[in-house]
């Protein structure tokens, strides 16, 4: 772990801070809030619980602030107490996932399960408010590629101690006397918690074999690919939108239990339920970017008003040119956090 110095050199706003004097506390905490939020994010796998750790954990740090003694440096002590308020939370809910954690794949002639509006399903995250990434030579994943849904829904198998120590060992670059420190533990503890997470993870995690694809904008034809994907979904273009797609693309729907597999399946389903009809102009899409990935925010036209309100954030992970995965997330709720409207008009 890289050492601390920046703030635990301000002493005399730390002498105020752990004194009593709240508006020097939020300046120390304050910086910290996006990296603690993306911490609980991958613990926990839900933005909106994520954001509510971090106030949980400002709130535990205010409260306890009289015990922290300078042994350790500020930002640990901070870790320390996020990790522990998202154990907490995990003893008491189940895992999340995505649909293909839990289910088969459907089958697009037969009708739609109804939602599931269990708390069982992560959301995605938007890249405007990850953090800058903390390069750190111990750590064995680059920081932003474990924000990938692939890699969140191989995390969250994880039991939640074990999820706990390999962020703090493998993606935060933490010693395992660090970590054993931090979870009341043994080093002894730490490394053999971190080999099981490391097996279970290598067996459900592709990870850098998978040549998934960014989308570089300035580059022109990775634009022009996101162009021919939005024309294709905004003209009703089934035949374009198969052809831009994997032979075996998955086409998972959260909170939806059901998920399609393979091009034929998912031309099946969008063909009968999302694009059937007349459905040129039904749908308009606003790019953003969640999970490392190209994304856009869905908007549905209303039949008795001239507007598209907020339907779906969809991230999009390319492979080789082509969508290997659309998985469209249906919490129109999340639109204020990816700073898109509710409503654009028609």
């Amino acid at each position: 772990m890289q050492q601390e110095t920046q703030i635990d050199s301000r002493e005399p706003e730390l002498r105020a801070a752990l004194g009593g004097d709240q508006g020097a506390f939020e300046g120390l905490t304050e910086p910290y809030r996006r990296e603690l939020q993306v911490h609980c994010y991958r613990m926990l796998g839900t933005l909106v619980e994520a954001e509510d750790m971090v106030q949980e954990t400002f709130l535990r740090a205010w409260k306890s602030r009289r015990t922290y003694a300078g042994r350790a440096p500020f930002r640990a002590w901070l870790y320390r107490i996020a990790t522990n308020a998202c154990l907490d939370e995990l003893a008491q809910r189940p895992r999340r996932g995505l649909p293909m954690s839990y289910f088969a794949p459907a089958d697009p002639d037969q009708p739609p399960d109804p939602p599931l509006p269990d708390p069982i399903w992560l959301e995605p995250y938007p890249d405007a408010i990850l953090p800058m990434a903390r390069t750190d030579p111990a750590a064995r994943y680059d920081q932003h590629e474990t924000v990938r849904l692939a890699f969140l829904v191989a995390l969250q198998e994880l039991p939640p101690r074990q999820r706990a120590i390999l962020l703090l060992r493998d993606v935060l670059g933490w010693s395992a006397a660090e970590v054993a420190s931090l979870l009341d533990s043994t080093v002894s503890s730490v490394t053999s918690a971190l080999y099981r997470a490391r097996s279970t993870l290598s067996a459900r995690y592709r990870g850098g074999d998978r040549p998934e694809q960014g989308v570089n904008l300035d580059d022109p034809i990775e634009r022009r690919l996101l162009e021919r994907y939005v024309e294709a979904w905004e003209t009703a273009d089934i035949d374009q939108l198969t052809l831009m797609l994997k032979q075996d693309a998955t086409f998972p729907m959260p909170p939806a239990p059901a998920w399609y597999f393979g091009r034929t399946a998912i031309r099946a389903f969008i063909s009968a339920t999302i694009l059937n009809g007349a459905a040129r102009g039904r749908w308009k899409l606003l790019l953003t970017r969640a999970n490392g990935l190209p994304a856009f925010g869905l908007y549905r036209k209303e039949e008795d008003r001239p507007v598209y309100t907020a339907f779906a954030i969809q991230v999009v992970t390319f492979e080789s040119g082509l969508v290997a995965d659309a998985t469209t997330f249906g919490f129109p709720q999340l639109f204020r956090r990816f700073e898109l409207p509710e409503e654009i008009p028609a």
